[in-house]
């Protein structure tokens, strides 16, 4: 199919941008890469009046260190993100989450931004948004304000952008001293949206848990951040037996839904066996 008439735009400034989303009301989308928006255009599932293409937005695709954040711009494609040497050192749970997603030539093309806004509830960069408390910096013509990746993420498909909003950054935080990340997924075939997907980080101090932070995605319409879960076992060791009760927690916590495919059931032993696995690769990074 081809998708339904629209009227193209393509803005060489912020501002320009933002004059023109203002202007042609709700029906207008933003596209850059068209990862997403693309496909949903030819199947008729979306259909904006007005197409706005940000591709000359160049202001807006760069990493930068941020002092205790990385923040990088909307526009930087995921194989940035992945390959960015200061994203690797400074926020590596970040970095392993980018080589996930989809194959090569959608890594070239898809943004952080664009990934963000569409909020697909299995998608990496929204979880690890989520598990690490990541700000989301969005713009109107008349203001800007920064949202918490928790709030800004509302159901599937659904955020806390108003149609006059464009995503500008994101602030990532840096990960501690002795803290170790791991990103784990479980999809049908390589470069699908993950069924599961688990973010997890451990932080040590003399061996002790200082921080933990957690988060799934695929067993809700958003990632949830498990934090709470896992901010009870703060103090003590962590080994393969702790490992085991916090997975098993995290499963009872999870209420997915059962659809045509997949079991509720499934999806649960699937976020166990995940948090599993992430918790125990995070941990022996932080301790190596």
């Amino acid at each position: 199919m081809k998708p339904a008439a629209f009227c193209y735009h393509r803005p060489s400034s912020i501002d320009e941008a933002l004059e023109q989303l203002a202007h042609s009301g709700e029906g207008a989308k933003v596209i850059a890469g068209g990862q997403s928006l693309g496909p949903m255009m030819n199947m008729r599932l979306a259909a904006p009046s007005d197409l706005i293409d940000l591709n000359d937005l160049t202001e807006l695709a760069y990493v930068r260190d941020a002092g205790d954040a990385i923040e990088i711009g909307a526009l930087t494609r995921h194989h940035q993100v992945e390959e960015s040497a200061l994203v690797k050192d400074a926020c590596p749970l970040l970095a392993q989450a980018a080589q996930t997603i989809g194959h090569y030539a959608i890594r070239q093309r898809g943004t952080l931004g664009g990934s963000l806004a569409h909020a697909d509830p299995a998608a990496q960069l929204a979880l690890v948004g989520v598990t690490l408390g990541a700000q989301i910096r969005v713009a109107s013509l008349h203001r800007e304000r920064v949202v918490p990746a928790s709030e800004f993420f509302l159901s599937v498909m659904a955020t806390a952008l108003d149609s006059d909003e464009i995503i500008l950054s994101v602030r990532f935080p840096k990960a501690a001293p002795q803290e170790g990340a791991s990103f784990q997924l479980f999809n049908r075939r390589h470069g699908d949206f993950a069924i599961v997907a688990v973010a997890a980080t451990v932080a040590l101090q003399e061996n002790r848990l200082a921080r933990i932070r957690l988060g799934v995605a695929g067993t809700g319409s958003v990632p949830l951040s498990l934090d709470m879960i896992a901010e009870r076992f703060l103090g003590g060791t962590l080994d393969a037996v702790r490992i085991k009760e916090l997975a098993g927690l995290a499963s009872e916590a999870v209420s997915p839904e059962d659809d045509a495919r997949i079991s509720a059931a499934y999806r649960k032993e699937l976020t166990a066996t995940l948090v599993d696995r992430a918790l125990a690769r995070a941990l022996e990074r932080a301790q190596g």
